[in-house]
């Protein structure tokens, strides 16, 4: 599970596997979040400066090592599937 809190922190509680530990982001969940999205065994935060922040399983998006660079700003929006994120850019791009 994972809770936005008014100030903008995400707090996360539940089994590891499926996205209940963020311990390893957990600096950059504590502050400025706008919203989370989640799909079956991950979690993704937009942060207010348009930044994606992802963990959870890997193979489902929890680990967004190979975007990070195109998900550092810019983002508008981020929806996610089954076993995937997408986010789209301000200048309408999709990163996947």
């Amino acid at each position: 599970f994972a809770a936005l809190k008014r100030a903008g922190e995400v707090v996360t509680w539940g089994d590891r596997a499926y996205g209940g530990d963020c311990s390893a982001v957990a600096d950059r969940l504590s502050a400025g979040v706008r919203s989370i999205t989640r799909n079956d065994f991950a979690f993704a935060a937009l942060k207010e400066a348009g930044e994606v922040v992802t963990w959870g399983y890997r193979s489902y998006g929890g680990c967004s090592s190979a975007v990070m660079d195109r998900l550092a700003g810019g983002v508008s929006s981020v929806t996610g599937s089954e076993r995937a994120f997408a986010a789209l850019k301000e200048a309408g791009k999709v990163v996947t």
